[in-house]
């Protein structure tokens, strides 16, 4: 199957630093579809945690901490997945595009905020993390704080770079067209020292509402599979 190619390559440079001696040990541009947690294996590396993500030469530079595999074979990529009920007319064609956005797990006395998908999505009525994608010549840590104040009129202290999240799959937008669609997603810790009600004052766009959900009370929520899986590796299971 061909694809129509739209400026989805050469966003994200990935530098390694080695565990053992805080080294440079590799530079990575990341292909359309590739998972950036798992580049370094490609020169003999396993990534431990995310150190930092930030603009730079108009690209974000996202830096990993790393170790050497046991294992010199490379990780292979995951086919992306598909839309079950997904049909192509014969002269329809896939555009691909890669998305780079900053989100934050944001916790306060009242839990963790929570942020619901709009008709606009694809994934109305379930709910995700306050954030979004970054702007281009926006550096990450300012795209989350914008997209938290937007989207749930908070103010939080923001923290460090605690997951870097990968999605690929092939599937009709909510405009109608196909996308071959690659999502990477920074996530930061933050915190929210004076908590009130939330709203959105991004009214129309793509988050229907906002809501503080207590921490014993996460795992109930209607969240996407991909959040749940973060969520899941970040917050204590209730």
């Amino acid at each position: 199957m061909s694809v129509v190619e739209v400026g989805h390559d050469d966003q994200v440079r990935i530098v390694g630093i080695s565990d053992q001696h805080g080294a440079e040990v590799f530079e990575h541009s990341l292909a359309h579809g590739e998972d950036p947690t798992a580049a370094p294996s490609c020169y003999g590396y396993r990534t431990v945690r995310p150190l930092a993500a930030r603009l730079a030469d108009s690209k974000i530079e996202l830096t990993l901490l790393v170790a050497p595999l046991s294992s010199k074979s490379r990780l292979e990529r995951r086919p992306p997945g598909r839309d079950f009920d997904l049909v192509l007319a014969p002269d329809e064609v896939p555009r691909m595009y890669q998305r780079i956005a900053a989100y934050a797990v944001v916790t306060s006395r009242c839990g963790v905020l929570a942020t619901e998908y709009s008709d606009r999505t694809g994934a109305p009525g379930r709910w995700g993390l306050p954030g979004g994608g970054i702007d281009p010549e926006e550096d990450p840590t300012s795209a989350v704080l914008r997209e938290v104040a937007e989207e749930t009129d908070q103010a939080v202290e923001l923290g460090d770079l605690i997951a870097v999240h990968s999605g690929h799959w092939i599937g009709r937008s909510p405009r109608g067209d196909v996308e071959d669609f690659h999502a990477v997603r920074l996530v930061y810790a933050a915190e929210c020292a004076h908590p009130t009600t939330p709203r959105v004052l991004d009214v129309g766009g793509t988050t229907e509402s906002a809501r503080w959900v207590p921490m014993a009370e996460w795992s109930r929520v209607r969240w996407t599979s991909g959040w749940r899986e973060v969520l899941g590796q970040l917050l204590p299971v209730s």
